[in-house]
């Protein structure tokens, strides 16, 4: 079961409820020093991942918009050269 992040917002505290992926966010929880309902707003807070193994190197997502646009462009040149070979193939 997931657990997700609250901060009172008259206060600034925060606590860590779990709950189901399908249970609705809370609007009020009870503060654990003194009881009280008191208002609250959920925290986003970035996850970890770590990836482990073979195949995943720190080069992956950077470069790769220059070898595709570079390999769309040799890919539209041969397309042309065929297309204009068929019609001289095809007039004869």
């Amino acid at each position: 079961m997931p657990t997700y992040v609250y901060k009172f917002t008259e206060t600034g505290e925060t606590i860590e409820v779990q709950q189901d992926f399908s249970d609705a966010t809370l609007t009020e929880a009870r503060h654990p020093v003194d009881g009280t309902m008191r208002p609250v707003k959920k925290v986003f807070t970035p996850i970890g991942i770590t990836f482990k193994g073979g195949g995943f190197y720190k080069t992956d997502s950077g470069g790769g918009s220059s070898s595709s646009t570079a390999a769309s462009t040799s890919s539209t040149t041969s397309t042309d050269t065929s297309s204009s070979s068929t019609s001289s193939t095809s007039a004869d």
